[in-house]
């Protein structure tokens, strides 16, 4: 059974606006890295939606890009993507899967069947699926930012407390933090 490790960015207030972070070619490159060592990809809807709408004209050559943000395009055109969504059953991007039906079962067959563990990048799906006890590690690039605004990580709030072991903490050049954390089962 895979790990599923719920990554994003946020600044230092916890404002998850994917505006506020610093997207450089080391921050790409740090984002590349990790989706390589999972084997699937995990968004709600509306992240899936704004992924869709961008990375796959970049994995063709249509936008303009710096190298490491090409290298991310194509890796993620190439990756197994899962969606949980009650309200889209068509997705025409590459490896594009659905996952509906009761929750818990479905993020546990998906962990099940990929050993390689899966990445998951949606604040509002992760705030979910971590009520429910399915998240196993963080990995979170925190930006030298105070944004003052939202949205912010888990702003709709978890029943308890999630105490967290630290396993890494690596500066980047830009200011970010990476973070990586490994649940503790109490």
């Amino acid at each position: 059974m895979g790990l599923l490790t719920f990554s994003l960015n946020l600044t230092l207030d916890g404002c998850v606006d994917h505006e506020e972070g610093i997207a450089d070619e080391e921050t790409h490159a740090f984002f590349t890295r990790l989706m390589d060592e999972h084997g699937a990809m995990l968004w709600g809807r509306v992240t899936y939606e704004m992924m869709e709408g961008y990375w796959p004209r970049v994995a063709r050559g249509e936008v303009e890009a710096p190298p490491a943000t090409r290298e991310w395009a194509a890796k993620l055109e190439a990756k197994p993507k899962y969606v949980v969504s009650s309200t889209r059953t068509d997705f025409t991007w590459a490896h594009s899967h659905l996952i509906t039906g009761d929750l818990r079962a479905g993020i546990q067959a998906l962990k099940d069947a990929t050993p390689d563990g899966v990445l998951l990048g949606s604040g509002t799906l992760a705030a979910e699926l971590d009520r429910l006890g399915l998240i196993d590690e963080y990995r979170f690039l925190v930006h030298a930012r105070i944004a003052g605004h939202g949205p912010t990580l888990y702003q709709s709030g978890l029943p308890r407390t999630r105490r967290l072991e630290l396993i890494s903490a690596i500066p980047l050049r830009c200011g970010a933090v990476a973070m990586h954390y490994r649940r503790t089962r109490d």
